[in-house]
């Protein structure tokens, strides 16, 4: 287990290096000056001047970068151009908030997906088959902002069940927290759950025309002891580095969902830091969410060990 890990980690540490060269030259392309933001209209030179000065604007792009990765060595993201905040206590003020979405979203997109593709797997071909199916490509297709607004009109404003928009934290009020949190996470859940859905169908599929599944049904094993231990804990492990993928996608905050709910998070944080040309926040918020997707990952080779025996024999 430990060399497993090591060779793991081996892996992960150049990967976050590219990642920091990649996150820091996302500032190159985005468009706009961000000292001509800040110096407002009248644009003094001597302002400018100083505005590049304080903020390192105007020294060689591979400088900028050295001190900006010494910074995130030390934990230091910089501070916000727009509000004069650390960048770090910026993300951290909006990452409950993106965990607990992103956490409700997944675990919504779990109970509809992976039970739905095993028994699309197991009744193939039947009804039960063509209504999950139609109900994947339902899920596939429908834009997320279009749900959320379809979503906002029938359930909150023709019946008035739950709030439009907004959020609470659920350390002030956990029951409205719930209420205005159900929503975004179900139309983030919902596309997930479609592409799960598939993943986990064919994974078991596969697992059930296997040679094992035969001679457990030979000895005499109930259906459901052969479908849920014998095929569906062999048709997780693709599932597994599928689920640790869209995890990290909901961590990484959903523009739209989080604009259409007013939801204050990472996606809202981001669009708010590109409109005011606020590069250090796009970049802390950026490699954060890149580092999240690298540990996933991880996570995800070392569910793979727990999982599968045969890496464990290796």
């Amino acid at each position: 287990m430990l060399a497993f890990l090591a060779r793991r980690l081996a892996q992960v540490l150049p990967t976050l290096a590219v990642v920091s060269v990649i996150v820091f030259s996302l500032q190159l392309l985005l468009p706009g000056d961000p000292a001509l933001v800040l110096a407002g209209e009248d644009r003094d030179p001597k302002v400018l001047a100083e505005i590049r000065e304080r903020y390192g604007l105007d020294q060689p792009v591979h400088v900028q970068y050295a001190r900006w990765v010494w910074g995130v060595l030390h934990g230091d993201l910089g501070e916000s151009m727009r509000v004069g905040v650390p960048v770090g206590e910026l993300v951290m003020s909006k990452l409950p908030v993106t965990l607990q979405l992103g956490s409700m979203a997944f675990v919504i997109a779990c109970a509809i997906g992976i039970p739905a593709g095993v028994l699309s797997a197991v009744k193939k071909d039947s009804v039960w088959d063509y209504l999950a199916n139609a109900l994947s490509l339902w899920g596939l297709s429908t834009p997320n902002f279009w749900l959320g607004i379809m979503l906002i009109l029938l359930v909150s404003v023709q019946l008035g069940w739950l709030p439009p928009s907004g959020y609470v934290s659920p350390f002030e009020d956990w029951r409205q927290s719930l209420a205005t949190t159900i929503m975004p996470a179900f139309v983030l859940g919902n596309s997930i759950a479609a592409v799960l859905m598939r993943h986990t169908r064919a994974a078991m599929l596969q697992a059930l025309n296997q040679d094992y599944v035969r001679t457990a049904r030979a000895k005499g094993l109930t259906e459901a002891v052969v479908v849920n231990k014998h095929a569906l804990r062999n048709a997780l492990v693709p599932v597994v580095t599928l689920g640790a993928l869209e995890l990290g996608a909901l961590f990484s905050g959903a523009v739209l969902t989080e604009q259409v709910f007013t939801i204050p998070g990472f996606g809202k944080l981001v669009v708010d830091a590109v409109f005011n040309r606020d590069y250090l926040v796009v970049q802390g918020v950026v490699l954060v969410t890149a580092t999240a997707y690298v540990m996933l990952n991880l996570l995800a080779d070392v569910a793979y060990f727990l999982i599968n025996p045969r890496l464990r024999q290796e």
